[in-house]
């Protein structure tokens, strides 16, 4: 007897979730590490912050020409260290955007397939429910007839 058309796709639906799950974990992945580049960011510029506040509770009290040069310095290299961070924020994103990108590809195509599926299963539960039916109507002619009297 042949294969149904239902079984028949099973492998090829058995891949597509295989690959919408593996799309799942990298989506994962990225979302992680777009979380981590931006609680980097988010302390990089709560130390810039807090740098600039000890600038103001030290300044007030007079400062030297050379700590001022060290004070600047340092807020530029920190300055430059932020503008790498939302960078490296900028390009986690566009992989996790590329990621989401990928899994919705995925998604549509195993729904898709699962909905074929159903719709092979229900045509061939319609197709057998005929041949139930007309193989009864079939039989119940063939019956005698009784009849009433």
């Amino acid at each position: 007897m042949t294969q149904s058309r239902s079984a028949r796709l099973a492998p090829v639906v058995e891949l597509a979730e295989k690959a919408e799950k593996a799309a799942v974990q990298r989506l994962g992945h990225f979302q992680g590490q777009v979380r981590l580049a931006e609680s980097k960011l988010a302390d990089l510029e709560n130390f810039r912050l807090e740098y600039q506040e000890q600038w103001i509770e030290r300044g007030s009290h007079g400062v030297s020409g050379q700590w001022l040069l060290g004070y600047q310095g340092f807020l530029a290299q920190l300055g430059t260290a932020i503008d790498q961070q939302r960078q490296s924020l900028a390009w986690h994103q566009n992989n996790l955007n590329k990621a989401r990108e990928a899994w919705q590809q995925a998604f549509t195509r195993v729904e898709g397939l699962r909905k074929l599926v159903q719709r092979y299963i229900d045509e061939a539960r319609q197709l057998e429910d005929r041949r139930e039916q007309k193989l009864l109507d079939e039989l119940s002619q063939r019956l005698p007839r009784q009849s009433p009297y």
